[in-house]
């Protein structure tokens, strides 16, 4: 069915069709309509799931951990300041192997108070085990959902799976939308290490120094494996209903000279400076990064790169453009832009390129260089 809808409303749709039997959450601006719709949904009896209406974050991870380990599917959504409330718990949902789907609508972290779009609360979770994947459209955000379930229950990886979009830049936007017949599409839910009261299990027990390093290296195996299942239910899902996705989005890359990377609604926007530089001349084509977590191979042999980072690694640098200068091996100009929601037009975006110096950080305001 073809609508118009919000990001968020997009993200509910996706969660009702995938039928969770629990989903506990805390409402959190710009993030709240995403848990209104689906309560909604629970109480009128079209979603037959368990909705728990919990005191805080913290809680509500805790309760999807406590309801996957005993074999059922989650959910939940979140947004900055409530995601690093849920900072101790994310950890325990990898550790235990735990394939819990959330939608984190990405906002500033204060001090200052901020409501509006910014990276920073879901790279603060990006080294816990959880994959991620930032949407660029709210089709996107729609179609991003549905896939984390298979992606995230797969036997391979038995890992949890953060669905980002921007703060009102996508979870309040409206734009197209068409839903689909989800089919076998998600099957049920098989978690093999699921509690069995006829064979009781210890969870979360102390371990020592001998074992503890095993379960990390079994975490990052099961990253590496993720990569096959990614593609191959990307690959499924377009075959179903005619929707590409890889890792990255790649825009006029294949004869371009400069290409600008970017995550969320900062790499669409990217495209149309892209076709505006062209006009000019100028050879760029927009790669925009949609899975930071596993972190793709990137193609970009004897191209300058141009990274703009809705982020910040105080002491460090941008997040994406030190991730992508360690894959490529060499320098990228990168560019901070975009913090707390400041406004990051195609224009802008141009101009980044226009005045690029590969191995030079900048930042920038909404009137030029800070």
């Amino acid at each position: 069915m073809k609508t118009i809808a919000t990001g968020n409303k997009a993200v509910a749709e996706a969660v009702q069709q995938a039928r969770p039997a629990v989903i506990a959450a805390y409402p959190i601006t710009p993030q709240t309509a995403i848990i209104e719709q689906i309560a909604k949904a629970v109480s009128s009896g079209t979603l037959n799931s368990r909705f728990i209406s919990v005191e805080s974050e913290h809680s509500a991870m805790a309760a999807c951990i406590g309801a996957s380990l005993t074999g059922v599917r989650t959910f939940t959504a979140t947004s900055s300041q409530g995601l690093l409330y849920m900072h101790e718990m994310t950890n325990w949902a990898a550790g235990s192997r735990l394939p819990i789907v959330m939608a984190n609508v990405n906002r500033a972290v204060a001090p200052g108070w901020n409501i509006w779009a910014d990276h920073t609360d879901a790279l603060q979770e990006r080294d816990t085990g959880w994959l991620q994947v930032y949407a660029g459209s709210v089709q996107e955000a729609y179609d991003a959902v549905l896939m984390a379930f298979p992606i995230a229950e797969h036997e391979d990886v038995l890992l949890p799976v953060m669905v980002n979009l921007d703060g009102f830049a996508l979870s309040h936007i409206f734009q197209p939308l068409e839903t689909v017949e989800v089919g076998d599409f998600i099957a049920p839910l098989h978690l093999p290490h699921a509690i069995d009261t006829r064979d009781p299990a210890g969870y979360g027990v102390l371990t020592g120094p001998e074992s503890y390093f095993k379960f990390r290296w079994d975490i990052e195996r099961s990253m590496r494996d993720s990569v096959n299942v990614i593609q191959s239910v990307q690959e499924d899902f377009s075959r179903r209903f005619g929707r590409s996705y890889g890792f990255t989005e790649d825009y006029l890359c294949s004869d371009a000279e400069v290409v600008v990377m970017a995550m969320g609604t900062l790499g669409k926007e990217a495209e149309i400076a892209v076709d505006l530089l062209r006009v000019e001349g100028i050879k760029a084509g927009s790669m925009r990064l949609r899975w930071l977590r596993p972190f793709p191979e990137l193609n970009l042999a004897g191209r300058e790169v141009v990274v703009i980072d809705r982020s910040y690694s105080f002491g460090f640098g941008g997040v994406l453009a030190t991730s992508v200068r360690s894959r490529i091996k060499r320098e990228v100009y990168s560019v901070i832009a975009g913090l707390g929601g400041q406004e990051v037009s195609y224009e802008d975006i141009a101009g980044f390129v226009r005045r690029r110096c590969i191995g030079r950080e900048d930042w920038f305001g909404v009137n030029g260089h800070v």
